[in-house]
């Protein structure tokens, strides 16, 4: 190996650890905290591995703060935002990327890149008119806002890099537009699929503020129910480090276990870009 190949490799890793590394740590001392007494948490200098583990935090918070009741909430809100936003955006990313509709890209861009705040202030008073307050259903809406602009733009890039070829064969063969986009289109774009919903998946299950805002006492998301956690008399960093990492359990397992399909998903549009 030359000296400039181990240089190279060597400056890889150095980069890998300087990017890595304030991830690592932040999971490492939230798992600590998650582990230990509050008097192991309060003590100075810091202590990282406990003696004793704690696993009553828990426990305690698997019992307590209604958390089946908001895991599902979450579910129920994150899955049916995913799946609606599946059924617009697809279809949506198809034509545009066909049609080459740049300004209409650009459009999905900005809605993208737009602060949910402002789709929450109005958003919130309609719902209000509406009675809808307090129930799951304007949660699902307003993560469409979420979900929607990101699908969308996954499939108009993976959609232009897919051949046109095979769409004009089946075009001479007969099949109409909707059967093209079916048989065609849609198995081709299979990993640009699996990309769009574990985005659309990773981005809706760690929306607080739409929540906090929108939710009532019995349809709160995971969330806000961690938030909610935290109190002006007391704070038990244990059971709050613990259902923070419960939280990010299930989106943690989803990244691990899709890892495949999110690089075939993204390679896949560059070589055939390229």
């Amino acid at each position: 190996m030359t000296a400039s190949r181990i240089l190279n490799r060597i400056g890889l890793w150095f980069a890998v650890v300087m990017i890595v590394s304030p991830g690592i740590l932040f999971f490492v001392w939230m798992l600590s905290l998650s582990l230990k007494h509050e008097i192991d948490n309060a003590a100075y200098p810091p202590i990282l591995i406990p003696e004793q583990f704690a696993w009553s935090n828990y426990t305690a918070v698997l019992e307590s703060n209604r958390f089946g009741t908001y895991f599902l909430n979450s579910i129920l809100v994150t899955g049916s935002a995913t799946l609606l936003g599946l059924l617009v955006g697809v279809p949506a990313g198809y034509g545009m990327a066909r049609m080459k509709a740049t300004k209409s890209a650009v459009v999905v861009l900005i809605a993208r890149m737009t602060p949910g705040l402002s789709y929450l202030i109005p958003l919130f008073l309609l719902f209000q008119w509406l009675g809808l307050m307090g129930t799951l259903l304007p949660q699902i809406i307003i993560h469409l806002v979420i979900t929607v602009p990101i699908i969308i733009w996954i499939m108009i890039g993976y959609f232009e890099t897919t051949p046109l070829e095979l769409e004009e064969a089946a075009t001479i063969d007969g099949a109409d537009r909707w059967q093209v986009f079916r048989h065609v289109a849609l198995p081709i774009a299979r990993p640009g699929i699996t990309v769009a919903l574990i985005l659309s998946v990773i981005f809706s299950w760690n929306n607080f503020v739409f929540g906090i805002v929108l939710a009532g006492r019995e349809t709160r998301t995971l969330p806000v129910a961690v938030y909610n956690m935290i109190s002006f008399e007391q704070l038990s960093w244990g059971p709050l480090a613990a259902g923070a990492l419960l939280v990010t359990l299930p989106v943690l397992l989803l990244t691990i276990l899709a890892q495949r399909q999110i690089v075939a998903g993204l390679t896949a549009g560059a070589v055939k870009g390229g």
